[in-house]
């Protein structure tokens, strides 16, 4: 089944709900940092999210889910289990043997080094979903797509938690990256994005102690 119009929607009710547990904090030298710490303390909403991801690639339907390096591995496998499905890592490199890698790709943080993900677990036409906690501009999924496509496969599609819609298609003088202009650089604009929650709803500011320092690293 195609990745059509599903029971759960971006910002639908069911997304609202969850967006109270997802608070932002000025970190890495970012305004609004969404830290998934919110819900996964929450076992009750977690298990709502794993649910959701579950029920709409049970109908589209999957081979394996590749999870990135690092929060696509706390996302994934709960997915993967309830689907009975392979689980994958998509790691930094020189964390995996016998592996492939990407090339170099930025992100809203600055320049990263390849992907890489071992070359036996993806075969040619294995329909691949990517998963992570958040999709920005776009520069890690566009690393992952691109190791699927090397070792023959298709991605179904990039599943998140969160996408931060003000990336996808930014006017010229926002000075904003583009999603769209870098996935049609790279010939990957055909494959699908989708986000449970968008940063339309996401209004819950962190409550930050009294001396709270941004330590996040920049790299």
């Amino acid at each position: 089944m195609s990745a059509g119009k599903k029971k759960y929607e971006q910002d639908g009710d069911e997304a609202r709900e969850i967006a109270q547990y997802l608070p932002y904090f000025p970190f890495k030298g970012i305004p609004r940092f969404y830290d998934i710490g919110g819900f996964l303390e929450k076992p009750d909403v977690f298990q709502h999210i794993v649910d959701i991801f579950v029920e709409r690639y049970s109908e589209i339907g999957i081979d394996s889910i590749a999870g990135l390096d690092a929060r696509g591995f706390i996302l994934g496998p709960p997915i993967a289990l309830a689907l009975k499905k392979p689980f994958l890592m998509m790691r930094k490199q020189g964390k995996m043997p016998n592996s492939l890698s990407s090339d170099a790709y930025d992100t809203e943080y600055g320049k990263r080094s390849g992907l890489t993900v071992q070359r036996d677990k993806i075969k040619k036409g294995d329909r691949v979903l990517i998963i992570d906690d958040l999709v920005a501009t776009g520069g890690t999924l566009s690393s992952a797509i691109n190791l699927v496509h090397m070792l023959g496969g298709e991605v179904v599609e990039c599943a998140c938690v969160v996408e931060l819609k003000m990336f996808i298609d930014p006017a010229e003088e926002s000075g904003l990256p583009s999603r769209t202009k870098l996935f049609t650089s790279q010939n990957i604009n055909h494959v699908p994005v989708w986000g449970l929650i968008s940063e339309d709803v996401l209004t819950v500011e962190a409550k930050l102690p009294e001396g709270y320092v941004d330590d996040g690293e920049e790299h």
